[in-house]
């Protein structure tokens, strides 16, 4: 887990109090709005909210599952241009999405790529950085967007700085997948990570809207020796 003191951020705590103020004025239906990524190691019931009731709330969200564990329900807590860009040559500002647990854990992820975790209890990724952009981010339904991919990344626990990764991208067709029991078309994208220093090889999955190429479901490895984090987008940022 990160020193706590990476989280004493005065604006993100100042967001913190005003999202809590915002939820407890809500009618009854609101309770409960951010469940914590603990729901996910202490087993209990996925987490589901009616499409109806995801609407109404002021806020994009997301479902999140790690590893086997049940679903959890995530608020968007911030929205602005990344500090680090996961692309040194990218000509436009890349956004990182903070989607924040009640207990303070935290995914961020950049045009649908988690780039970042903070508070999650088997540890959690500091930086990915790149020099070139990242085939997600470009749109991989496009005929132009490159089909490999070179990054770095580091994690914790321990001292893993500096590992590099090398992605290929297979496109496996169209297909129908159901979010919040709505049925709906994707293009499935297949992400075959190699990470030589480790002799080691994993897989990510991207289902995206066929026409922009927004993630809307995804399975990815948060880092070598820690879990699978699933999402579902369930209502997106700038609705």
């Amino acid at each position: 887990m990160f020193d706590a003191r990476l989280s004493v951020n005065r604006r993100f705590l100042v967001l913190i109090a005003l999202l809590s103020l915002l939820l407890s004025g809500c009618s009854q239906k609101f309770q409960n709005v951010s469940d914590t990524f603990r729901l996910a190691v202490r087993g209990d019931d996925d987490t589901v909210k009616s499409s109806a009731w995801i609407e109404q709330l002021p806020y994009a969200s997301m479902y999140a599952r790690i590893g086997d564990g049940p679903q959890a329900f995530m608020v968007l807590a911030l929205a602005e241009p990344a500090a680090v860009l996961t692309s040194s040559k990218a000509t436009e500002p890349t956004m990182q999405l903070k989607w924040l647990a009640a207990d303070k854990g935290m995914l961020v992820t950049e045009h649908g790529r988690l780039v970042k975790t903070l508070n999650l209890p088997l540890g959690n990724l500091v930086q990915v950085t790149a020099e070139t952009p990242d085939p997600v981010a470009l749109g991989l339904q496009l005929p132009t967007t490159p089909t490999t991919w070179t990054r770095r990344i580091d994690w914790q626990p321990g001292y893993h700085f500096g590992y590099q990764l090398t992605s290929r991208f297979e496109d496996k067709g169209l297909v129908t997948i159901k979010i919040n029991n709505i049925t709906q078309s994707a293009r499935y994208f297949i992400e075959t990570v190699d990470v030589p220093s480790l002799d080691l090889q994993f897989d990510n999955a991207f289902w995206i809207e066929p026409a922009s190429g927004q993630v809307l479901k995804s399975r990815q490895l948060i880092a070598p020796g820690l879990p699978e984090v699933e999402t579902q987008l369930l209502k997106a940022y700038g609705r």
